[in-house]
């Protein structure tokens, strides 16, 4: 089982004392963010923090499926909407262009009883898979369907990035300590963290140090187009948030995750020459890159061995050894994985490649041959169309010259993300709940333009009774300075 591809869920939590109190002691604290802020606020500040803080362990609950962060923050958003903002529920459709990621979170089901696994196995997986993907995708789609809505999510991303960065440069100069001791335990390999010439790359409370890398690089990405289009406050805790960006950036080239790095400066390249050439087609290349690469792999054209040659030329043997290994067990995984049913091996390992001592000599580390291995075929074209069909219906419904404006700002840069998600998924398994907050986001948004109906949450969108509706009024507040959009202390 990989661990970090969320497809299969995680053994019992270890650790100490905080990781019981922080993982159940989450959810209440959901609820106390509805009680006090505005709906969507609330959503999104238990989404990222719960994402940046809460331990990367899960309890093994009976007859339900493991209890991880990802459960904990959905359960609470779940249940303080329940309670809080009841009429949220009432105004969701489904619709056609909700099946993708539908049939992505029910092909664990097909896998396991194609496999003799049995229809147990297949509802528990598609429970565990749901609660990754479905789930937040579905919270988007009720609380991120509009403007506003993914103008604060986008919004507490960055300020969750800027949060990091004294977190970050603990552990570059520390080591990667603070999960344990906070939580009792390493969450990943130590060794994993050393950098080639010294220093260490931070991991803080994210499974990986990729992942916490990839975090910094959405801030990054969100906060650059959002300061350009005019959707970031001015000051954020009385400092200029042009600083805050730029010592956010400097923090993240120092963290020294080049791969991170690179997309983040392809997607910035392709967003701003779209807007400026109104052409989708840079991005219609970033989604035909994660086909063109399966299909060349899958069927043995390209093996990979001339980019790790260039890699080994141009950067780093290490690299180049390192990346040369990756497609080497690409190659045993996916021969094992043609053999196997159009749904895949299903869990418990069937897909691995095993010696004759039993003993498990292969290496899965990007998501596709993951998806491949465990629910076929079928499973790994569901997860891609899952991914990429809001980028798709974005594509269709606004024009790239429109993609500065603030009613669709955060919006681009998060179907622009997605389109480089699916790429970076070729070489890691790093599932990020957030990311489908922005799936679901951009289809709602598609939909609601579609329609004809106000992207503007405020003709429609209806507020609870309890939720501060004076703090809108005020264009500042203590810690952030304009422009009004937030009912909240801490985002204006």
């Amino acid at each position: 089982m990989n661990q970090s591809s969320g497809i299969e869920p995680m053994g019992s939590a270890p650790g100490n004392i905080m990781v019981p109190i922080a993982m159940f002691g989450w959810i209440p604290i959901v609820m106390t963010l509805f009680a006090r802020l505005e709906a969507r606020m609330a959503a999104a500040v238990a989404f990222v923090g719960g994402w940046m803080f809460l331990p990367v362990a899960a309890f093994n609950l009976p007859a339900l499926p493991d209890y991880t962060k990802t459960t904990a923050t959905c359960v609470g958003i779940l249940m303080g909407a329940w309670v809080f903002d009841k009429e949220r529920f009432r105004q969701f459709r489904f619709n056609v262009v909700d099946i993708p990621i539908l049939l992505w979170c029910t092909a664990p089901f097909f896998s396991s009883v194609a496999n003799g696994l049995g229809a147990y196995d297949g509802l528990s997986q598609t429970m565990y898979q749901s609660i990754t993907w479905g789930l937040p995708y579905y919270i988007a789609r009720i609380y991120f369907s509009e403007s506003e809505g993914m103008n604060i999510l986008a919004t507490a991303i960055v300020i969750g990035g800027i949060v990091y960065i004294p977190f970050c440069w603990f552990e570059m100069i520390m080591s990667p300590q603070l999960h344990r001791m906070t939580y009792g335990f390493h969450q990943h390999n130590f060794l994993q963290t050393l950098r080639d010439g010294g220093g260490f790359r931070p991991m803080v409370y994210m499974d990986h140090g990729l992942m916490t890398s990839m975090w910094m690089v959405i801030a990054i990405f969100l906060g650059t187009w959002l300061f350009i289009s005019g959707n970031l406050p001015k000051k954020i805790l009385f400092v200029p948030t042009i600083y805050l960006l730029l010592f956010l950036i400097f923090t993240t080239i120092m963290m020294k995750s080049f791969g991170a790095i690179i997309l983040l400066f392809l997607g910035l390249t392709v967003l701003v020459i779209s807007h400026r050439m109104n052409r989708t087609i840079f991005i219609l290349i970033l989604l035909l890159i994660p086909h063109l690469y399966v299909i060349t792999r899958t069927t043995g054209i390209w093996d990979g061995k001339n980019l790790s040659g260039f890699v080994e030329q141009k950067i780093s043997a290490d690299r180049a050894q390192s990346l040369q290994f990756r497609f080497d067990n690409e190659t045993i995984l996916i021969d094992k994985a043609m053999r196997g049913t159009i749904f895949g091996w299903g869990g418990f390992g069937r897909s691995r490649i095993y010696d004759d001592k039993g003993r498990d000599i292969s290496v899965a580390d990007g998501l596709w041959i993951i998806a491949l291995g465990q629910n076929g075929i079928y499973g790994l074209l569901t997860m891609m169309i899952a991914i990429q069909t809001p980028v798709i219906l974005f594509l269709l419904r606004i024009k790239p010259e429109r993609w500065k404006e603030k009613s669709w700002a955060a919006a681009s840069v998060m179907a622009v993300f997605l389109s480089i998600y699916m790429i970076d998924n070729l070489l890691n398994a790093m599932i990020n709940p957030v990311y489908m907050l922005f799936s679901g986001g951009i289809t709602g948004m598609a939909i609601q333009a579609k329609r004809g109906l106000p992207i503007s949450s405020s003709a429609s969108a209806t507020i609870s009774q309890n939720q501060f509706k004076n703090d809108t009024e005020h264009e500042t507040t203590r810690f952030i300075t304009a422009p009004k959009r937030f009912a909240s202390r801490f985002i204006s």
